[in-house]
């Protein structure tokens, strides 16, 4: 069954996502952004993925506006802002949408759902987890450059089943909340990917980042238990394994994340391609809400601090990724 799908917020995963769904049949809208109208309009809209995946679409394929009245016709809005911007984005739903229309968040962040569900109470609104990364790559053209299936919270509907197809799978979960927790987890990857400037798999291959990575997810775990919140992990792993993992030597690491995880070569973290393209970042809503739960229960959380405080500072130069080694990360 065909449902009519309008992306909100149509940045990297928005846009790839939104491409996806509309080769898979689907009608479908993107709410975006001026910039990402343009270049749609001049060189129509190119969906690409690491496994070989590739298709175009023609401007006259999807419809695109900034209006955010494009909800008018929506079965499903697919919300992808980022997480500062929910608020605004739920009024504008509040506003246009019809109210049998199901509003599933693909954010990063675990605290965009309640906002949406306190704003939006007549409308069923699912969370989701999306796990693989997206490049811009310019000209119309988004980039798959990691692999996994899109999670949705499991509902009577049916809805994870109904958008699911061979090349952009949708999976139900029960456990939403503990796989985002994991989500968020995997995520404090994304500023150290950022403050390398390293793609993403040179990073990884790189002990000394692993092991920052590691103790950073150790103090997380800490932060997480004495919240009384149990992670699903989105790896075969579990979460309290994963640490180990990456502490391992190169070669061993290696072998065993290339048969969990599949990265593209040009894959790099959304945070980096925030920092090049001179936008705000989401450090608040990853490594910031350690922070906050960290100074809740008294507990120590160095590490996140000074990653937080090391992106702020990049976001304030305005010059991209700053190019540091993992050792002047960790000494701040």
């Amino acid at each position: 069954m065909t449902r009519s799908i309008c992306v909100a917020g149509a940045g990297s995963i928005g846009c790839f996502v939104g491409g996806m769904l509309r080769v898979g049949g689907h009608p479908v809208s993107l709410l975006a952004r001026p910039r990402v109208i343009d270049d749609i309009n001049r060189n129509g809209l190119k969906v690409t993925s690491f496994e070989g995946i590739e298709h175009r679409l023609t401007p006259a394929e999807i419809a695109l506006s900034e209006d955010p009245a494009i909800f008018n016709d929506a079965d499903i809005i697919l919300v992808t802002v980022k997480s500062d911007d929910t608020a605004a984005v739920a009024d504008q739903i509040a506003q246009h949408a019809r109210q049998d229309a199901i509003i599933i968040s693909l954010q990063n962040g675990i605290g965009n759902v309640p906002v949406l569900r306190e704003t939006l109470p007549e409308h069923d609104v699912l969370a989701g987890m999306v796990p693989f990364n997206v490049l811009s790559m310019g000209e119309g053209h988004f980039h798959r450059a990691t692999s996994g299936d899109i999670l949705l919270e499991t509902d009577d509907a049916e809805t994870a089943k109904s958008l699911s197809q061979p090349e952009l799978r949708f999976r139900a979960v029960d456990d939403i909340e503990g796989v985002q927790w994991g989500k968020l987890l995997v995520n404090l990857n994304n500023a150290l990917n950022a403050l390398s400037g390293l793609p993403l798999r040179d990073q990884l291959a790189q002990r000394s980042w692993r092991v920052l990575f590691a103790d950073q997810m150790r103090e997380a775990l800490t932060v997480i238990k004495a919240e009384g919140i149990a992670p699903v992990s989105t790896t075969p792993l579990p979460a309290s394994v994963t640490p180990f993992i990456l502490k391992l030597p190169d070669a061993l690491f290696t072998r065993i994340a290339a048969s969990m995880v599949k990265i593209d070569p040009k894959a790099r973290s959304s945070m980096w391609e925030d920092l090049q393209r001179g936008r705000r970042t989401e450090i608040g809503h990853l490594q910031g809400v350690i922070v906050t739960l960290a100074k809740r229960h008294g507990l120590p959380s160095p590490l996140s601090e000074r990653i937080v405080a090391l992106i702020r500072k990049a976001e304030e130069a305005g010059k991209g990724s700053p190019g540091l080694s993992a050792e002047q990360v960790r000494s701040g």
